[in-house]
């Protein structure tokens, strides 16, 4: 029962961790809605009037479901799934580096904020890598945002958790968008769906049928979305150690 709960952060760091989620999340995720994907079901279009004249550019594209959908993904990608990984390195007598000045809670404030502009640039590169006619190979810009989100974990973090939590989520933070895709909460725009992950698995499987529809071989994500979940993990994970070491206070 103690392992158990050890694996759950407290009510309070919780809360801000779903609130942060939930207001900051759609916020930064709208730095590349607008080149990646289009909402189906109660969307929000915002134009930025200010600087475009295109009214097809956003200054916030989401949907009034998705601050639901971050708040929980803030709480599992900063909360739980930390502490999951953490748990796994000690059982298996792994040596983790011990966080510098982890229980200042100013210094953990600052590598939060650190984390989150960090990831806001890394979600605005892969908007800059879409568009652009510049960089126009798709594998090159994979690396790019690969090497960006590598790099944020380096220079912020550098725990063995961490990064195998990125790297997980990085995975299957995209795979978790199929239903909702094959539900047409939202689709990914054609010049941005470039990953059909299930186009090479039985299309008669029942059970993903069942789930995704007959049609589950041909549902399309963007592959650049990977690294945007590994730095969101990365922001989401520095938020909790903060939101963590003040409620030790």
């Amino acid at each position: 029962m103690k392992t158990s709960n050890n694996l759950l952060p407290k009510k309070l760091p919780s809360l801000k961790l779903i609130a942060t989620g939930a207001t900051l999340g759609p916020l930064v995720d709208s730095l590349h809605n607008q080149c990646l994907l289009q909402y189906e079901k109660a969307p929000i279009d915002i134009p930025n009037f200010m600087t475009h004249t295109d009214s097809t550019f956003y200054l916030i594209r989401t949907s009034w479901y998705i601050p639901l959908l971050l708040g929980i993904a803030y709480l599992v990608l900063g909360g739980i799934l930390p502490r999951i990984f953490n748990t796994f390195l000690k059982s298996i007598n792994v040596t983790q580096e011990r966080l510098k000045n982890q229980q200042n809670p100013s210094n953990l404030r600052n590598k939060a904020i650190y984390a989150v502009m960090s990831t806001a640039l890394i979600i605005k590169l892969s908007e800059i890598l879409e568009t652009s006619a510049v960089f126009t190979f798709r594998e090159i810009n994979l690396y790019i945002m690969i090497v960006a989100a590598i790099t944020q974990w380096a220079v912020l973090d550098r725990s063995l958790a961490s990064l195998l939590a990125a790297m997980l989520v990085s995975v299957g933070g995209p795979l978790s968008e199929l239903p909702f895709v094959a539900a047409d909460y939202w689709h990914y725009i054609p010049s941005a769906a470039d990953y059909l992950p299930l186009k090479d698995i039985n299309p008669d499987l029942e059970i993903l049928k069942f789930f995704l529809g007959d049609h589950y071989e041909e549902l399309a994500l963007s592959s650049i979305t990977g690294p945007c979940y590994a730095a969101v993990t990365m922001d989401a994970i520095a938020l909790g150690r903060w939101f963590d070491s003040d409620e030790k206070q």
